[in-house]
């Protein structure tokens, strides 16, 4: 039977996430269980971590598992995932072996790697998560690429215990660009943009200008959701007219695909748009709507103080439920 992964919550079907979501629920009300007795998992981290880390070790621990950290380049040697080439230069083994050597010894896989910021066409393989899919002979974990499967989760999650129900088909949802003084991975944008569509929302992506649009897959991904969900899908530059009777606003930065690597250009953009701020002003125009933020949070920046400690902000909420909905992840994995 082949191995099953978690890199994409569009590879597992609708039915498949609903028994996910009800497994996380049951966690956050009974945290330990016994599903990884015995096991251990994996953690390569090649980017900083705090929640991620912090919820995959307590989330392995408390279903009776050993989580093992590593951090290549760091505390493990760098590893190649080029095919062919001449290893000469600073990378110690190849994912060949790595990802080969890590199945003997470990139950479960993850894998944290941001893009490069160099070369969107490059970044957009998402080259390293799927070398190790390839080679690995036990299942793999995205803890976030140039996806964030897990905060799709946590998210809708947190969006389903705020409205007191499964449903969330119609409820309008405004994701919202907002600055950041770097530019930063799309991973959270373009899984919100799925897991909202998924979810048959009435999802409006709002940025400030074309270049900020997603990439195209994660675009037409959003139109086959709508197609089978229902809910709707559209593009917005105007924050008062995407925000007006929104049930949810939830905000990230991200930088312009055509600007990857290209900083000094994008720059000037992003700094006409700090208004795109989640304020009080616009939070008034929705429908009593709900803020939320994968987290961390530059606050006056992408929201304001009076945003984020407002009745209003389940962020904290739906940082608590990575811990819930990663076991509910890696329990279903283990019993391959």
């Amino acid at each position: 039977m082949a191995i099953r992964h978690f890199l994409s919550t569009q590879d597992w079907s609708r039915t498949e996430l609903d028994a996910l979501l009800a497994r996380a629920a049951q966690f956050k009300k009974e945290k330990l269980g016994d599903e990884l007795k015995g096991k251990a998992v994996a953690l390569l981290f090649f980017n900083p971590s705090m929640r991620t880390r912090t919820s995959f070790e307590l989330g392995a621990f408390q279903l009776g598992g050993h989580a093992v950290v590593l951090q290549p380049g760091k505390d493990a040697w760098p590893i190649e995932f080029d095919a062919g080439t001449v290893m000469d230069g600073e990378a110690e083994e190849h994912i060949a072996e790595v990802a080969r050597v890590l199945s003997r010894y470990a139950d479960l896989i993850g894998v944290r790697a941001f893009p490069k910021f160099k070369d969107w066409a490059v970044d957009r393989e998402d080259r390293v998560i799927h070398s190790f899919a390839k080679y690995a002979t036990v299942p793999v974990i995205n803890m976030e690429t140039i996806t964030h499967p897990m905060q799709e989760l946590a998210h809708i999650l947190a969006l389903q215990q705020h409205f007191g129900t499964t449903d969330l088909r119609g409820k309008k949802y405004v994701l919202t660009w907002t600055y950041h003084p770097k530019p930063l991975n799309t991973a959270v944008a373009n899984s919100a943009l799925q897991i909202a569509t998924r979810y048959g929302m009435d999802v409006t992506l709002l940025c400030p200008t074309p270049e900020y649009a997603l990439d195209r897959r994660y675009l037409d991904f959003a139109k086959q959701n709508v197609a089978e969900n229902g809910g709707g899908f559209a593009i917005s530059h105007d924050p008062d007219a995407a925000y007006r009777g929104a049930d949810v606003v939830y905000a990230k930065s991200w930088g312009a695909l055509p600007y990857f690597g290209k900083w000094e250009n994008e720059k000037p953009i992003r700094d006409a748009h700090k208004h795109f701020i989640v304020d009080e002003r616009k939070m008034a125009l929705t429908n009593h709507g709900v803020f939320s933020h994968c987290l961390p949070l530059r606050r006056n920046v992408k929201a304001t103080d009076a945003v984020m400690d407002s009745p209003a902000c389940i962020a904290i909420e739906e940082a608590e439920n990575r811990l819930h909905v990663q076991k509910a992840v890696m329990a279903a994995l283990a019993r391959q």
